[in-house]
């Protein structure tokens, strides 16, 4: 399978006075991450943030230029052409410091960043290939410096099968000292049976046949799932408009509506009618055109085939018979 096309960086892989062309592909996969956008609650609508001056107010992109803060609310603005002219070769390169032991480097200084490195082209093909049996076969990884994204960083780099992976490492000093937080843990001494005991547990729980990909990101995928989440939750509703109807989600009214589709439409006026939910109590609520007008008519033609006169409940407006009272008490329990 060929390699991606679009490479994150190209350069070159430097040990003393050989270079290898190399090209970088990030090995990080960042499509199934989970990211959520702020929304104005009520309409659903994106918020949006603006770069504003102030003292000129919203700004073009053209507009905006990068400086260094010198002082307070001083500034000296930084040309990235000027910045590419003070950038040398080496600074497109990879420059191998030296070799250590695999097991050097405590994995607390990884930076969780890291690219595969390939040859580029068939001039380097021998050269890679012979670095990495030698790394191979001395049981050893490079430590190396490398100019990425406008900034210098330390790396490590590493055989994975029959590629280099090159991983970043955060530097010392932006890694706090773990003896800052051993004092906060005690000193204990344990009964040699405390100890057979965690052994024991330990060697019940020792994993085999561990693999890797066997674990996923049970969040992304539940996340990533088409329908809606919490309360309210509709997946993949826009922007309410302003002559959407509020939701409200009536599970009995929905119940009526199906008992009168195939019929006159008649389980649709009495769901209108009988619930007394949260949104038909309100005429502002009312999703299905429960107003008074409509109520009063539907209440009318039902009191006259049953001989009694409709009921009017004033907070929804709509008209409910004596004959559905029953039924709205006991909705308004369930709701």
């Amino acid at each position: 399978m060929a390699a991606p096309s679009r490479t994150s960086w190209k350069g070159f892989l430097k040990l003393s006075l050989i270079s290898v062309p190399v090209k970088a592909f990030t090995a990080n996969e960042t499509s199934g991450e989970v990211h959520l956008n702020q929304l104005h609650k009520g309409c659903n609508s994106r918020v949006k943030y603006q770069k504003v001056c102030p003292e000129h107010g919203e700004l073009k992109s053209d507009a905006i230029v990068s400086g260094y803060e010198h002082g307070k609310d001083q500034y000296v603005v930084v040309d990235p052409d000027e910045l590419d002219k003070l950038r040398t070769k080496t600074d497109r390169a990879v420059s191998i410091d030296g070799f250590i032991p695999a097991d050097a480097i405590d994995g607390i200084y990884f930076a969780g960043k890291n690219h595969y490195l390939l040859p580029d082209g068939v001039a380097g093909d021998r050269p890679y290939a012979l670095l990495h049996k030698g790394m191979v076969e001395n049981q050893v990884i490079a430590i190396a410096q490398v100019v990425m994204s406008g900034r210098e960083q330390l790396v490590v780099l590493r055989p994975l099968g029959r590629m280099l992976v090159m991983t970043g490492l955060h530097y010392p000093q932006r890694v706090r000292k773990a003896s800052e937080f051993e004092e906060e843990i005690d000193e204990i001494a344990f009964k040699p049976e405390e100890v057979a005991l965690t052994n024991t547990l330990i060697a019940a729980s020792k994993v085999s046949d561990f693999e890797l990909d066997n674990y996923s990101d049970q969040y992304a995928q539940e996340a990533h799932r088409p329908q809606g989440r919490g309360a309210g939750g509709r997946a993949g509703a826009g922007p309410r408009r302003a002559e959407d109807p509020e939701p409200h989600g009536c599970a009995e009214e929905e119940r009526r509506r199906s008992a009168g589709a195939d019929g006159d439409g008649a389980g649709d006026r009495v769901g209108r009618a009988a619930c007394r939910c949260r949104a038909h109590r309100t005429s502002r609520g009312c999703t299905r055109g429960c107003r008074r007008q409509a109520g009063a008519e539907f209440g009318a033609q039902e009191g006259a085939a049953q001989g009694r006169g409709p009921v009017v409940r004033r907070g929804c407006g709509g008209a409910i018979t004596g004959a559905h009272r029953a039924d709205a008490r006991t909705h308004r329990r369930a709701v």
